[in-house]
Formats: C-alpha cells, sequence, structure tokens
C-alpha cells in the first residue's frame, strides 16, 4: 500500500511532532506485572483463514493459517506475562459484537493447542466490546498483582465502529492520566492480504494527554522478530547501549547520548530535515523522517465537548520494514 512511511531497522517506531521526533528501538522488554490478554477475529471475513472444520479439516487441502501464528504469539506473550498466562477470546461472533472467552493459556499449551475459530462466525467487526472486555479485566487483575495492561487484536479487514473505539480510547487514557486505571496499551495485529492499514494507521496515531499513545500496529506476515510485538511496552527508562550520536541529512549532530542510549529516543530536526542517522558503537543507521499527520494530538479540551462514549465500566469481570506503527 504506497503512502506508508519506512521504519529500518534497529528501529520499531519512529513518530514525527512538529520538530520533535520520537524514535523507539527494537528491544524486548521485561516489564513487571504485566498482564497480557489475546483477542482473536471471529468474524465471518475469517473462515477460510481458520480453515474447514470437523471431518472436512481431515480432507480438505486447505490449511488453518491463523492457527501456527496464534501459537507463536502466544508461546512469546505468555513469557512477558506476570503469572505466564495470556487470556484468550474471539472477538466479533455472533452478530459482531459477542465475545467466546477461551481461556487463560500457558506457552507449553499454546505450543498445541487448536484454534478452530469460533462456534459462530460474525456477521460485522465490532472492536468496542473487546476494549470494554479488557478494561473490566485489568481492573479486576490489579488486586492480584497487575501494574500494567497489554491487548494485542488480531483482525485481517476494517472494523466497522472506529469512532466508537476511539471515542472510548479517549475515555480509558483519561482513566489511565488520572490513576484510576494502570497504563494499558493495545496492539493491532493485522493478518491476511484484506487489513486495513490505513484504518489502524489512523487509530495508532491518535495521542492522548498525559498518557500519549494506547495504540500501535503490526502486521504478522512482515515481522521479522517477536519483540516488534511488544514495542509498545519499551519506554526510555530501558538502556540499549552505552551512548550514541544522532546526525541529521547534513551530518549535523543533533543529539549525543553520553553513557546510555535509552530505548526511546526524542531529539528536535531542523523543519527541512527528511532523514536522520544514529551512530551507535561505530555502526551507522540511516532512517527516513516520517511525516507529521494531521490527526495526531487532536484530543484537545474541545474533545470534552462531543459526545463520548460511556466511560470505562467499574465493575470487575472476568521490523515489517513498514511506516509509523505506533
Amino acid at each position: 500500500m504506497a503512502g506508508h512511511e519506512v521504519i529500518n531497522r534497529p528501529f520499531s517506531d519512529v513518530h514525527r511532532m512538529g520538530n520533535k521526533v520520537v524514535a523507539t528501538l527494537l528491544h524486548d522488554p521485561t516489564v513487571e506485572g504485566l498482564d497480557v490478554a489475546l483477542y482473536m477475529d471471529g468474524s465471518a471475513s475469517m473462515e477460510n483463514a481458520y480453515g474447514p472444520r470437523g471431518i472436512l479439516a481431515k480432507l480438505a487441502p486447505v490449511k488453518n493459517q491463523v492457527e501456527p501464528q496464534m501459537q507463536w504469539m502466544l508461546e512469546y506473550l505468555a513469557n512477558k506475562d506476570r503469572d505466564g498466562k495470556v487470556r484468550v477470546t474471539y472477538w466479533a461472533s455472533g452478530d459482531g459484537t459477542q465475545l467466546e472467552v477461551v481461556g487463560d493459556l500457558t506457552g507449553p499449551e499454546a505450543k498445541g493447542y487448536r484454534f478452530p475459530g469460533p462456534r459462530s462466525y460474525g456477521k460485522a467487526t465490532v472492536m468496542l466490546p473487546v476494549l470494554r472486555d479488557f478494561v473490566a479485566h485489568i481492573k479486576q487483575q490489579v488486586g492480584e498483582g497487575a501494574k500494567r495492561g497489554l491487548a494485542v487484536i488480531i483482525t485481517d479487514s476494517q472494523i466497522n465502529d472506529a469512532h466508537d473505539v476511539t471515542a472510548y480510547a479517549t475515555q480509558v487514557a483519561k482513566e489511565i492520566a488520572s490513576g484510576r486505571l494502570p497504563r494499558i496499551n493495545f496492539v493491532f495485529m493485522g493478518v491476511g492480504e484484506h487489513v486495513d492499514e490505513e484504518q489502524m494507521e489512523e487509530i495508532s496515531h491518535t495521542t492522548y494527554p498525559g498518557v500519549g499513545h494506547l495504540w500501535c500496529h503490526r502486521h504478522a506476515d512482515r515481522m521479522e522478530e517477536m519483540a516488534e510485538l511488544v514495542a509498545v511496552l519499551v519506554d526510555e527508562t530501558m538502556t540499549v547501549a552505552a551512548g550514541g550520536t544522532v546526525y541529521d541529512e547534513q551530518g549535523k549532530v543533533l543529539k549525543t547520548y553520553e553513557g546510555r542510549l535509552p530505548a526511546v529516543l526524542e531529539f528536535e530536526i531542523p523543519p527541512a530535515c527528511k532523514r536522520f542517522t544514529l551512530e551507535v558503537a561505530g555502526q551507522r543507521f540511516d532512517q527516513p523522517v516520517p511525516e507529521e499527520h494531521e490527526d495526531e494530538d487532536h484530543h484537545d479540551e474541545d474533545e470534552d465537548e462531543k459526545p463520548q462514549a460511556e466511560p470505562p465500566p467499574a465493575a470487575a469481570s472476568s521490523h515489517s520494514r513498514r511506516g509509523h506503527r505506533h
């Protein structure tokens, strides 16, 4: 798809805000108290990807394309989770709003677990129930030691309620900023050729006061390292090297990091700057500067006057070489 910015290794995300660049380096983080959930698309468009069931699964040459991806992601994510278990749920089943909980799976269990698809494929792809479910889950898990939440959401196409999702995410961000919720992040994971990456990028570009980005997006088939799946967890407190220097395209020093190179770099660039270079231990890494998106930082005070989705429920229940992917 044309128009997407290029992300070169060792970067996992690069983001421009005016003349400031925020660049996240590919790093495999360990986050204390992390609670992880995986939501698998159960809409009708996924039926062919899950493949035939029952006796047909043995006779037909068509294989389950989703299952291997679920297995490796679950095994990896379980190693990041605070208790080694990932909450797994089908979403967008039934009328498109229903969830089918699979259960809590460990890494070893995930290796051979079967994922034939939901009991009833959905007639729409409605994501708001996923966000509500995960917020309720995290509120419950806080009492069990959860300090941060990560929800990985698998989809193969376009979601039908993007406006509701962004409105609800705004409320979630306010809860996080006020301390009523721990930090939460959502990761879009695209599978297949029909993913609406423009829609995922639009949602992922949104920033929230006091919180920053809640979202990032990936495409399963283009990931080169599993650490890309959890890049959203990386922050400036993490160190990846013993210093480094950032240059613009003319060779001018933009910023020098002495002693330690943080996993998240922030530096100013000239208005006309199109590329920057990171030098670490004698190696140089070139990276184009992405365009600034008009929808960045659009959640200001005027947003409070607009109709919003109701706030999060208080009751507890149960390197792709692509562009900016917050």
